[in-house]
């Protein structure tokens, strides 16, 4: 890809996007810095992944074509001021990306003024190539830039576009929703153990279905109901097992789960 790319925070997920960027080489090692506040992250991202790293964000903002913010939104404000002096920069028209939750356009529009801005959403399963990133873009993005903020996010996973009124149901699904597998996850190896079955083979068991079931799924474009009535005979096991799930309530938990969850990164949102 032309030009250079800054990373802003050298975390889990800022760390997940770089390794991947690198590997599949479409940022060649040379063409990234990283800035690090922490003495220990940035020797290690250096000697890993043998890119520039520093502790002077200024230093990242400069000359870069793509600005990834991935620190905790907390920070932002201060990060913000930090910068002042790059982004004020009538010359400055670096493409901004943040992973920040709950920092929307306007905030990024506010403290990034005059370059293009796009708010991205990815999901832990990103951290081993395997998630779902959602984008919103800012008023001034062109094609170029969507095409730029597609191809980095493609590579820890699938990549959907939405407006950024639907950025926090996403965060209610895409962003909470691994927990909720991995609690469904620990409850049907539960359920093996009651039922006689090993801790380790249950674990196993549970992890195998649900990934040959997605799996499943994702290729043959198969509606979820439609599988489910076919693993489910008349008067079988499969339908007994499900008249428990329906009887405790199971799918109306998960949708209220994703309801409660797109609320409170509403909520989080609005915080000043």
């Amino acid at each position: 890809m032309s030009g250079k790319l800054g990373i802003i925070g050298g975390g889990v997920m800022g760390e997940a996007l770089l390794s991947r960027l690198i590997s599949q080489e479409i940022y060649q090692k040379s063409e990234v810095i990283v800035g690090e506040k922490s003495p220990q992250r940035r020797s290690y991202l250096q000697q890993q992944y043998g890119v520039n790293v520093t502790d002077d964000n200024r230093m990242v903002a400069l000359d870069t074509s793509v600005l990834l913010l991935a620190i905790k939104p907390q920070v932002f404000e201060a990060l913000a001021q930090e910068l002042i002096s790059v982004t004020s920069n009538q010359s400055s028209s670096a493409l901004v990306i943040s992973i920040l939750a709950g920092v929307t356009l306007t905030k990024l529009a506010a403290a990034f003024r005059q370059m293009p801005v796009i708010r991205a959403m990815p999901n832990t399963p990103a951290t081993v190539g395997a998630g779902i990133t959602a984008l919103a873009f800012g008023a001034d993005i062109n094609q170029s830039h969507q095409q730029t903020a597609q191809q980095i996010f493609s590579v820890v996973g699938e990549v959907v576009e939405v407006p950024e009124t639907l950025m926090d149901a996403v965060t209610g699904l895409a962003g909470s929703g691994p927990a909720y597998v991995a609690l469904m996850v620990e409850a049907l190896s539960d359920g093996g153990v009651a039922a006689g079955l090993p801790r380790a083979i249950a674990t196993q068991l549970a992890l195998s279905t649900i990934k040959g079931t997605v799996q499943l799924l994702q290729t043959t474009k198969m509606h979820p109901a439609e599988l489910k009535d076919r693993v489910t005979s008349p008067g079988g096991t499969t339908i007994a097992g499900i008249s428990e799930l329906e009887r405790a309530g199971f799918r109306a938990g998960l949708i209220a789960a994703v309801q409660a969850a797109t609320k409170r990164s509403q909520e989080l949102g609005t915080r000043d």
